[in-house]
């Protein structure tokens, strides 16, 4: 008799197809082929349908036809029922096909049903022509369970107490990677500045030497300081400001961390923890946006935007490293170094070349990729922040704004894609009203979609809008309908959202509530939420643990791959997380039954390692109660045999 591994790979994926999400997991267990069958993306592709809460409202959308058809027969002296139990099963995805058919050979019925199914998938399907993804990976994250992991708390350097007044803060985060970002497969690092003025970084996935969330490195304290290391550390002006979520930007590529430090940009190499550079700015730094090292850095001042081309620094000499050194901390004067800054903020000579705001307050800064190309950028830089209007500038035309966006929202954060988007074809397919070709027409539009969230009259906003391809004519000139843009101000959450990135196929976002939550592309659709919780670090009961809304809330969140990292045969399945950033604490939501790290896990690595003079003194202390045992059983036993010779023993 053949077995089962013998049978067309066709033919074994139908008969897996028929098996659970439980069962077809265990199935990858058997070989690797069966492995590499089980995680098929057609099987994972529709399960990730069936289950999914697009497929559960158009149910609903259909039940409510089907009540309002009933009414409309029965006004009319006409007979319609439902089925027994009142839901659109799978085989009757649109009731007039059932209803039409019922009359027809039942081939012809279910071969219209099989249409209609591709049809309905495809209106669902949130996946461009161009884009590659794994379902198996997606539906982990739209339906698997949820952990969080709590990071390695960083504590003041010298002391041996582990108290909650020893812990500092950290005021922001970004993302390393030591051996580049096309890596799919290496190592990931959080890192974050310090409110002691030193950076620390983390290990983000573990290893099998580093519990994950463990620190692996953290710089000596002060070297962010906006004054130096031997200035008021007390001083709030001295430090990172709290207040600024992107604070921290990394060039992976160049192994180099940018700080923004009041109105300085410090910049630190991240292999030795050591200050490089550093630059004032006229006005104190709002924002950063993201580092790359095929553009300059775009910093965000309170009244004006500013372009920092790191780039094209010469490496530094011998002697400049000893002035270097010199600040970070090695002498104690290094005077001659903060009088040239501050002559630098009062000197008479021009500015250089920015883009002055009208309004104070930018709070987030996207460089926008080109279109169709999710690894390259474009040269449009988007700015959003405490007022109505997103700001469009080109790079090569610096210091002139190309245009704007008007949301009337205050917006805290942006990301984007490279792949078009329509208001009025995205509200079809949201209902399943679109055609085939209608779909594929859809997405093979040029265009490029810009993504936003934020604050509209005390609650959330999700706001997507259509931007025009590169060198082409606004949309707006064009069709007006194509340029709509769809705000979601009424479900998404009922308070602020804080940050949105994209995540697999879904967007996730942070509310002020302290959900993350994930929407379809289409910005209305809920996949799913989790709340964060509270991490309590030190043992003992809380009665604040249980109360409502006092758990953490993420102020940023940062997937730990990107898109391309999902279709790589050699990554580890399962491996994009999310990292979020609280304004004191880092964390991890992972897709896993059991968090990865939790804040006892590293209470012995916290520990310090005991002295000579200590380990001395147990030695004595066990010495001696060894001894003192050894004279107590002797003790004993002379008892036991004086007893044993009728008192005349010894007493």
């Amino acid at each position: 008799m053949a077995s089962l591994g013998s049978l067309p790979k066709e033919l074994l994926l139908h008969i897996l197809s028929f098996l659970e999400p439980p069962e077809l997991v265990n199935v990858q267990r058997v070989s690797r082929d069966f492995s590499k069958i089980a995680r098929d993306d057609i099987v994972w592709r529709a399960r990730c349908l069936r289950d999914s809460s697009y497929l559960s409202s158009l149910r609903s959308r259909l039940r409510l036809h089907d009540l309002n058809l009933a009414l409309l027969q029965a006004a009319n002296g006409g007979r319609f029922s439902l089925d027994e139990d009142g839901d659109a099963n799978d085989d009757t995805w649109i009731k007039s096909i059932s209803a039409t058919g019922a009359d027809e050979d039942r081939i012809i019925r279910d071969q219209r049903l099989e249409r209609e199914r591709v049809r309905i998938t495809a209106n669902w399907d949130p996946i461009f022509p161009t884009e590659q993804v794994s379902w198996y990976d997606e539906y982990i994250r739209r339906q698997g369970p949820i952990s969080v992991s709590w990071f390695q708390m960083g504590y003041t350097h010298g002391t041996k107490s582990r108290s909650a007044a020893d812990f500092v803060e950290a005021r922001g985060v970004a993302l390393y990677y030591p051996e580049g970002e096309e890596r799919l497969d290496g190592k990931i690092l959080a890192v974050a500045p310090l409110d002691d003025g030193s950076v620390c970084l983390w290990h983000v996935g573990g290893s099998s030497s580093t519990k994950r969330g463990a620190i692996v490195a953290r710089s000596r304290p002060g070297i962010l300081f906006a004054n130096g290391p031997s200035s008021d550390n007390k001083s709030r002006s001295n430090k990172v400001d709290s207040g600024v979520t992107e604070c921290v930007s990394v060039d992976s590529h160049r192994h180099r961390a940018f700080f923004a430090v009041q109105q300085y940009l410090i910049e630190v190499d991240l292999p030795t923890l050591s200050v490089v550079h550093r630059e004032a700015f006229p006005w104190s730094i709002t924002t950063l946006s993201a580092a790359s090292s095929v553009v300059p850095l775009t910093v965000g001042t309170n009244l004006g935007l500013h372009l920092h081309d790191y780039r094209s620094r010469s490496p530094p000499r011998s002697d400049i490293v000893d002035t270097i050194d010199a600040f970070d901390g090695t002498k104690t004067q290094p005077e001659d170094l903060y009088a040239g800054q501050y002559r630098q903020l009062f000197d008479d000579k021009p500015l250089p070349p920015y883009a002055p705001l009208a309004q104070p307050g930018p709070v987030s800064i996207l460089h926008l990729q080109a279109e169709g190309q999710p690894d390259s950028l474009s040269d449009d830089i988007y700015v959003a922040g405490r007022f109505k209007s997103i700001l469009h500038y080109d790079r090569r035309q610096f210091s002139r704004i190309k245009g704007t966006i008007y949301s009337g929202a205050n917006l805290c954060s942006m990301t984007s894609l490279p792949y078009p988007f329509s208001y009025t074809d995205s509200e079809a397919r949201r209902k399943g009203l679109l055609s085939l070709e209608q779909v594929e027409k859809s997405k093979s539009a040029a265009g490029r979609t810009l993504i936003a969230c934020g604050e509209y009259k005390s609650k959330g906003s999700l706001e997507i809008y259509s931007l025009p391809p590169d060198g082409s004519v606004a949309h707006s000139r064009v069709s007006g309908e194509l340029q709509k843009p769809a705000r979601n101000r009424q479900t998404c959450a009922s308070s602020k959202l804080m940050s949105v990135v994209n995540h697999g196929s879904c967007l996730a976002v942070a509310d002020g509530m302290g959900y993350v939550k994930w929407f379809e592309r289409d910005g209305f659709t809920e996949v799913r939420r989790h709340k964060i919780g509270h991490s309590e670090r030190f043992e003992g009961p809380s009665i604040f643990a249980s109360m409502p809304g006092s758990g953490d809330l993420a102020r940023k969140l940062l997937p730990t791959r990107g898109a391309a990292a999902a279709v790589a045969e050699n990554t580890n399945v399962n491996s994009n997380d999310l990292l979020f950033w609280t304004g004191e604490k880092l964390g991890l939501l992972s897709f896993s039954r059991q968090p990865g790290c939790r804040p006892k896990d590293f209470e012995m690595d916290e520990e310090e390692p005991p002295s000579p003079e200590q380990l001395q003194l147990e030695a004595e202390e066990k010495a001696y109660s060894h001894q003192m045992r050894r004279a107590l059983e002797r003790h004993a036993n002379d008892v036991r045999f004086a007893r044993y010779l009728g008192g005349r023993g010894p007493s």
